[in-house]
């Protein structure tokens, strides 16, 4: 049995999940058939039981796929500034770095003080005033999104270095 990249088992996860979705679908189209009363039933070149199985097996390759991904994911460690975390908790650190990043860039992009339009009397000013500096977001956002790329890049790597047990040949 031929092993399988961790990275490229991400990518056949994503091949098994279309795949099953277009065998439900071929489900629906074998199990029901329109014809004249008293006409004979066309004939089928694969069966809803064919397809039953079918995606039983591909279910079940699904399965076992994920197990491994997981177990890997718990198992494998990444050094991110000069921290050693499990891929599971880099996957995790990276998309809240992420966040952080999308959160600060909006910050980023506020005014220091603007004048909202007002539905008070004419004579009262409004004014909306920032309690920090949007300058400094914007640079907290690009440090955040240039440590997401980094723990990306070395996630990314780490995931081809990890062999997985899983024969992969009957979908590449």
């Amino acid at each position: 049995m031929a092993n399988l990249s961790l990275a490229e088992a991400v990518k056949l996860k994503s091949i098994l999940s279309k795949r099953i979705h277009e065998l439900e679908e071929e489900m629906d189209r074998v199990a029901f058939v329109e014809l004249e009363k008293g006409s004979a039933l066309p004939i089928q070149s694969r069966t809803l039981t064919h397809v039953e199985q079918e995606i039983e097996e591909v279910r079940k390759d699904f399965r076992l796929l994920d197990k491994l991904m997981y177990q890997a994911n718990v198992e494998h460690e990444v050094v991110f500034q000069e921290n050693s975390l499990t891929i599971v908790e880099a996957i995790e650190l990276a998309t809240q770095l992420r966040a952080k990043a999308r959160k600060y860039k909006e910050l980023g992009m506020a005014a220091k003080e603007e004048f909202p339009y007002s539905y008070g009397p004419e004579s009262t000013s409004i004014i909306k005033l920032a309690r920090f500096e949007p300058e400094d977001y914007r640079l907290k956002a690009i440090e955040a999104e240039r440590q997401a790329n980094r723990l990306s890049n070395a996630i990314n790597a780490k995931n081809y270095s990890i062999e997985l047990a899983f024969d992969a040949d009957k979908y590449f």
